[in-house]
């Protein structure tokens, strides 16, 4: 449900004592007109709704001090080449260790990017076919057709750009110490795997189905046909090619990389049990990389694509990653594609246990940003996107709500007070002064802003909402419509 998903982060925060953001001496310093423009992206964050008068603008230490994030890296792509890198907060809560641009991140479902260049190389060296069924590629698994394939091959393609008709959207990875179940333990949903098996919902080439059994399904593919580990074969024929040196797919880290890895947290700023989770559907969520190595992948893209660089892929297989496989969708492989104003955008986001991420970059003119944090509660990276898509211009893609606030009289507000609930999330709402403030189950309270005497919004929630009113004028419940779904939650009398 993805009202609750977006609201719950937002009212378990608290605040965090102030964070050290300010550069450190394992910094990397620009030029004058970049860190110009550092301190601009890092003073302009903005969210999902604008005043129609006025700027709604916020710091980086604000928000990250109002979302409970302990650390975070950016990394922006201008004109073709990284041109700024800084990590802010702490990598590390307990040991005091500050992010800085080599600090590593779970990258989660951004693994899937990284992954499909990997096939897409072996495409290239004629190993396997995109459009071949899968089944010819296995030695030691099968994927059985049946009626809710209607008998139709899977390709790998179709693994790749999610329309394949399969289940298993994600992965909860494990617990260090853990036993860790293999891919086809993984596959089957054998314990000791944590996940259910990964089987057929709809016919292939039907629609997107977001799927990370898919994918974990390509991974198999990988081992099976070259006969390589699979995090061996990503670093020879993808990550150190790219330039992504400090990245690795391995499962769990090597020792030698834990001085370097950023520890996960809850969204509460609670550390994740033995600082972070294992994956070994690596292809689906498995890498470990900064801003700074995925900015190398972005650029790479971005030459090849226009024919201008070729370090794993050729340009018209660099294409065929970055355009939607079926005509009607977003999903490429291991990308989506996004319309923003006259530009094409591709980019993938992530979230494991305690991390989240999020990359773009422009199908042309060499723009792009990566954003990673170790937090559960992802949302301050979408206003950094937004400030770095505002300050450096690229045009219609921050395109904000605009709002007219209105004073409503406070004998209607009085009106609205209450407990408003949806099976087990209770929504209460009290007056101070001449505002109301709503919590959800008692936790952190909200402003409401009205745009009329019935409907408010949430700066802190991209969502419409509203009071229903009954035939005598009060109110029955409150209406939350939030992409494409509308929440429901009855007044308690």
């Amino acid at each position: 449900m993805k009202f609750i998903q977006s609201l719950f982060p937002i009212l378990f925060l608290g605040i965090l004592p102030q964070l050290q953001i300010q550069a450190q001496s394992n910094q990397p310093q620009y030029s004058k007109e970049v860190e110009n423009k550092i301190k601009q992206v890092e003073n302009n964050l903005g969210g999902w709704v604008q005043l129609t008068d006025s700027d709604v603008l916020y710091s980086l230490p604000e928000r990250m001090d109002f979302y409970k994030v302990n650390g975070l890296s950016i990394a922006v792509v201008h004109n073709y080449k990284l041109e700024w890198a800084r990590g802010y907060g702490l990598a590390d809560v307990s040991e005091h260790r500050l992010v800085n641009p080599q600090t590593l991140f779970q990258a989660a479902s951004i693994s899937k990017s990284l992954n499909a260049v990997g096939i897409l190389e072996l495409v290239q060296a004629g190993r396997v076919s995109l459009t071949n069924d899968i089944n010819n590629y296995f030695k030691t698994f099968k994927f059985t057709s049946d009626s809710l394939t209607h008998y139709k091959k899977i390709t790998i393609a179709n693994l790749l750009s999610h329309t394949a008709g399969l289940t298993v959207h994600g992965f909860a990875g494990y617990e260090v110490g853990d036993s860790i179940p293999t891919i086809l333990q993984v596959l089957h949903g054998q314990r000791p795997a944590n996940s259910e098996p990964v089987k057929s919902q709809f016919p292939p080439g039907f629609k997107v189905e977001y799927s990370g059994g898919g994918i974990a399904i390509s991974q198999l593919i990988v081992t099976d046909v070259t006969q390589e580990a699979y995090d061996k074969y990503q670093w020879n024929n993808v990550l150190e090619p790219l330039g992504m040196v400090r990245s690795f797919y391995t499962q769990p880290p090597p020792v030698s990389k834990m001085p370097f890895l950023a520890t996960g947290y809850q969204v509460d700023g609670s550390e994740i049990k033995g600082k972070f989770h294992i994956y070994p559907e690596m292809a689906a969520a498995g890498l470990w990389t900064n801003p700074s190595d995925l900015s190398s992948f972005i650029i790479e893209m971005q030459l090849a694509y226009e024919g201008k660089s070729h370090k794993v892929l050729s340009k018209g297989m660099a294409q065929l990653m970055l355009t939607p496989y079926l005509d009607s969708s977003t999903a490429g492989l291991g990308v989506f594609i996004e319309k923003k104003g006259d530009r094409k955008y591709f980019g993938h986001g992530g979230a494991n246990e305690g991390f989240r991420s999020q990359y773009f970059g422009s199908l042309e003119g060499g723009d792009g940003v990566v954003i990673m944090v170790n937090s559960d509660n992802g949302q301050i990276m979408d206003e950094i996107i937004n400030s770095v898509a505002k300050i450096y211009g690229w045009k219609n893609f921050y395109q904000p709500a605009f709002k007219k606030i209105v004073q409503v009289p406070n004998q209607i507000l009085g009106n609205y007070t209450g407990n408003y609930v949806m099976k087990d999330i209770t929504l209460s709402i009290k007056i101070n002064g001449n505002h109301l403030y709503i919590t959800q189950n008692g936790n952190r309270a909200l402003q409401m802003f009205f745009t009329s005497n019935t409907e408010f919004f949430l700066f802190e929630l991209a969502a419409e909402a509203s009071f229903v009113m009954n035939g005598s004028g009060n109110p029955i419940s409150i209406k939350i419509h939030q992409n494409g779904s509308d929440y429901i939650f009855l007044k308690k009398e």
